[in-house]
């Protein structure tokens, strides 16, 4: 991945990362990680709004006191996911249903950091999500996917489509404008209720 300049947080009023397709570990590879992860650190102190998915949401539990490791199942495509039985209640997801599905394409997992909650799981992967200090959310599992997106994912990574108990085909990844929609809902949800005290 490239390295570019990192934004003035002053100009900021919160963050949404994304994920990638390399490893929080991978330091020496990658130098601009460790940049990263001071801004993203910062960002956290200077009490901003931050969103990570996937290998953002690695970075942020990383950041955060956490730790990253091999997950036991590489987990690709469509699958359930659970919220929490303790924290079905919290303020930032009200409105959604105890289960849902959601795209997912990850081989590793976070811890949850201290003093975060654990929001939710799934069956290949218990740490799927965590809210810290009800302004920081990482998520494992992906709510923004595009039916664009996904075919990028195939192009660039489809080598890590194999035949495992949590990796989806191809055909079955593609061409869900239903998942698509429900899972872009809450998203918007759950923005608006992180943005809801600030607006």
């Amino acid at each position: 991945m490239e390295e570019h300049p990192l934004p003035n947080l002053n100009t900021l009023d919160g963050l949404f990362i994304l994920g990638g397709p390399i490893n929080v570990y991978e330091d020496d590879k990658h130098p601009w990680l460790a940049r990263e992860k001071g801004f993203l650190r910062e960002a956290i102190e200077t009490g901003k709004i931050v969103v990570g998915i996937c290998l953002r949401a690695q970075l942020l539990s990383v950041v955060l006191g956490g730790s990253v490791t091999r997950n036991p199942h590489w987990e690709i495509g469509w699958f359930p996911v659970t919220l929490t039985p303790s924290d079905r209640d919290h303020a930032l997801l009200r409105g959604f249903p105890d289960r849902f599905v959601a795209f997912h394409w990850h081989g590793d997992r976070f811890s949850i950091p201290p003093g975060a909650v654990h929001i939710a799981r799934s069956e290949a992967c218990e740490e799927q999500g965590f809210v810290y200090k009800a302004r920081v959310v990482g998520l494992q599992f992906h709510l923004e996917s595009t039916e664009e997106s996904i075919d990028a994912l195939l192009r660039h990574c489809g080598d890590e489509v194999t035949c495992a108990p949590y990796i989806q085909d191809s055909p079955s990844m593609q061409d869900q404008p239903a998942l698509q929609r429900d899972t872009h809902a809450l998203m918007d949800r759950l923005l608006d209720a992180l943005t809801a005290d600030r607006s």
